[in-house]
């Protein structure tokens, strides 16, 4: 599987990059980034470290290797300005992200190929690709809530000082403000998370604060966010690759789930080779449905002005 990262001479992109030769799944990685020197200069220091990972083809170069690229991971994105506005920012990367789109669809993808987002604001930004690609919408994903799940379940295992891997827990909705607990399904080792000794109602909303201003606070203490979000979008990835049909908390316009319609947000979502394989309306308690319904409609009010603004 040949894996195309645009904005790969950035943090989020190299670090997907990077996870991706880890894993060793994929048979090849192309990093694009406007900044061409950039883009070779990560994919130099990441083949250096080949002998010791996986036999895989890390390549530099432009939109060229869009054309046979089997996922095509768009990471590319600007940082908010000193006094912008949220909209503001949203309107800069969507200008940004369309004409990203626009070399896209001017070089064309290969039948099958996965358009993955993870510019931000992603959600927004999904809707827009699957509006603008032409795609079926299996195939025009975002990573969504992903990474605040696994960022959750760290902080979970962390405070109760269990295993991370054993620590199971959702984020769902939108990857933003309006993002949504999943209590309900929580587990650790199989167990309800409400059964362990050291549970309360009060460190459920502690942790659950920490979780959604953990983006805030890894950008105030370093910089920008990049390990974590190499690994997100590479649990995406995989899961495309070896057709692994995992239920991933990712991103991608709703038809119909929880009974919530055009707007991308991120609901359990079973992930293999074409995409979107199917979305899952688990049981969720009332107000957690309502949660991820309000957050729908959040997002859909915000589509609605940048859609009307780029006039599609």
């Amino acid at each position: 599987m040949k894996v195309s990262i645009i904005g790969a001479g950035g943090l989020v992109g190299s670090s997907a990059a990077f996870a991706l030769q880890c894993g060793g799944v994929v048979r090849e990685i192309a990093l694009l980034d406007v900044n061409l020197e950039a883009a070779e200069g990560q994919a130099l220091d990441i083949m250096h470290g080949g002998p010791s990972t996986a036999d895989q083809i890390i390549v530099a170069g432009g939109y060229e290797h869009v054309t046979d690229s089997d996922v095509i991971c768009i990471t590319a994105g600007l940082r908010r300005q000193p006094d912008e506005s949220r909209l503001d920012l949203i309107n800069r990367n969507t200008d940004l992200f369309n004409g990203i789109l626009d070399e896209i669809n001017k070089v064309g993808t290969k039948p099958g190929a996965i358009v993955f987002v993870v510019s931000n604001p992603v959600d927004i930004l999904t809707y827009v690709a699957a509006k603008r690609l032409g795609l079926p919408l299996s195939q025009v994903i975002g990573l969504g809530t992903q990474l605040d799940t696994i960022r959750f379940r760290s902080l979970i295992a962390a405070e109760l000082g269990i295993a991370p891997t054993q620590t199971s827990a959702l984020i769902l909705g939108e990857h933003g403000e309006s993002m949504v607990p999943i209590w309900s399904s929580a587990t650790f080792a199989g167990v309800a998370l409400d059964r362990h000794p050291k549970w309360t109602p009060a460190l459920a909303n502690e942790l659950f604060t920490r979780t959604r201003g953990s983006g805030a606070e890894v950008i105030r203490k370093k910089g920008g966010a990049g390990f974590a979000v190499g690994i997100a979008i590479r649990d995406v990835i995989e899961s495309i690759a070896l057709d692994s049909q995992k239920v991933l908390p990712v991103s991608s316009v709703q038809e119909g789930c929880y009974d919530i319609h055009d707007v991308a947000l991120s609901v359990p979502t079973v992930i293999g080779r074409p995409g979107v394989v199917d979305r899952l309306e688990i049981e969720l308690w009332p107000k957690e449905i309502q949660g991820l319904r309000a957050s729908g409609n959040a997002l859909r009010q915000t589509i609605a002005t940048v859609m009307q603004r780029i006039g599609s």
